[in-house]
């Protein structure tokens, strides 16, 4: 039997331990793999000897533990110690204090609806690698290193969230290996995105692609710096494991794309590309276990729900919320009639704009602004274009008549406190 939601058009994903794109990278401690030295036979002072030994044993450890300490802590992505000789905070708060640009500059994130040929992986790489930039984030006494995705020719690039997290300054680096300073547009830390600007001229900018054309199967290839900066520009492959992919991670529930293709620490903000060239998501975790190795599941936020994500943010500065339509509806469409498939419509708010539309509880929507609904992730996607003033066409079936209501939408979402899913194992 289908299970009923209380809130509007939600799915759940149950499945523990999700984690940011964040491992430990523990690297040999200097002078480890160096040979020991040949004993040396003395007969006089050899207790000395002995404790100059436990000594510098002592003094290693200490060493080796510090050194330790600062690998395993948490990261944003992955960290590396800041010259110790210039003056920065040594406290991360957590806020983002990167220098800053105003919002409302006339920028726009924009989607390619269409798309050419398949390209073989040589040819995606040489086209999207220039895009591909290496984030540095100063954190006071350590550095978050991520990836980020140019997305206009006057140096707008698009990262995740936590990769700035705590940060004070910013720097970007090429694959050219040209470095700039970066400035912050705005971000939005539910959903792990942020926007930077760097002043470069005609600078290489991906092309985005919608992801909403993606199926289940189809190749895509990650670009990312796994592990920090020294291994920068690494191309990963893999395929679309699951789309829309109810995910809940740090207190919040994010819809993604899951993939195979390998992602690790220095890959968040980097993009997912399908098999056209285009970047069709911003990958963000992979789920780990504390209890067995996990492999092959990462997840990117898609470029269908990021376009009004960044266009809010370049916008406004912040995002703004989407309306309520005021109706749930079934996961996936049924059969109102011979030949008529849409969404039954599971239960109406009073005087929300379903009801004053005239919509009822058993109504199915076979269209709203003009797209065929087969899943309830298509009106969110409708839901997506539209704001709060605006007004909604739908097309709905009901005991054998096609009708056409148009829904005010005069309320926003209001924000529900997250709670955290059960877990059945």
């Amino acid at each position: 039997m289908e299970e009923r939601d209380t809130r509007e058009i939600v799915e759940v994903y149950r499945r523990p331990d999700p984690r940011e794109v964040v491992e430990v990278y523990s690297r040999p401690l200097p002078g480890s793999e160096q040979p020991a030295p040949a004993p040396v036979k003395r007969k006089s002072r050899k207790g000395l000897w002995i404790f100059l030994a436990c000594l510098a044993v002592i003094v290693l450890l200490a060493v080796a533990g510090r050194l330790l300490a600062g690998w395993l802590a948490p990261p944003a992505d992955d960290r590396f110690e800041w010259d110790p000789a210039e003056e920065r905070k040594t406290e991360n708060s957590g806020d983002i204090t990167i220098p800053a640009i105003p919002a409302g500059q006339g920028v726009q994130f924009c989607l390619t609806r269409d798309h050419g040929a398949v390209l073989p992986a040589q040819e995606i790489y040489r086209q999207v690698n220039p895009s591909v930039v290496t984030v540095m984030a100063n954190l006071g006494e350590s550095m978050s290193v991520g990836t980020g995705v140019i997305f206009t020719e006057d140096g707008y690039v698009v990262t995740n969230y936590h990769v700035l997290e705590g940060g004070s300054e910013c720097m970007i680096s090429l694959d050219t290996g040209e470095m700039y300073e970066a400035r912050y547009a705005a971000g939005d830390a539910a959903n792990d995105l942020a926007v930077l600007k760097i002043d470069g001229q005609v600078l290489p900018a991906a092309e985005f692609g919608d992801s909403d054309l993606l199926t289940v199967g189809d190749k895509v290839y990650a670009i990312g710096n796994p592990l920090g900066v020294e291994l920068r520009g690494t191309l990963t492959d893999g395929i679309v494991s699951a789309i829309n992919r109810d995910v809940w991670v740090d207190n919040r529930t994010m819809t993604l794309i899951q993939t195979n293709a390998a992602l690790n620490s220095g890959n968040s903000g980097g993009p997912l590309i399908n098999e056209y060239g285009q970047v069709v998501g911003i990958n963000v975790i992979k789920m780990t276990s504390r209890y067995s190795n996990v492999e092959g599941l990462g997840f990117a936020i898609p470029t269908a729900s990021m376009e009004r994500i960044v266009n809010d943010l370049l916008t406004y500065g912040e995002i703004q919320p989407e309306p309520l339509l005021g109706i749930s509806v079934m996961r996936t469409a049924e059969e109102a009639a011979a030949g008529v498939r849409g969404l039954r419509v599971d239960s109406v708010t009073p005087d929300g704009a379903g009801a004053l539309a005239g919509i009822r509880e058993g109504d199915f929507i076979l269209a709203a602004d003009g797209d065929a609904m087969t899943t309830s992730q298509d009106l969110l996607r409708v839901r997506r274009r539209f704001y709060v003033g605006d007004s909604m066409d739908m097309t709905i079936w009901r005991d054998g008549e096609i009708l056409e209501v148009t829904l005010e939408l005069k309320d926003a979402v209001e924000e529900e406190p997250e709670t955290a899913p059960w877990y059945a194992e």
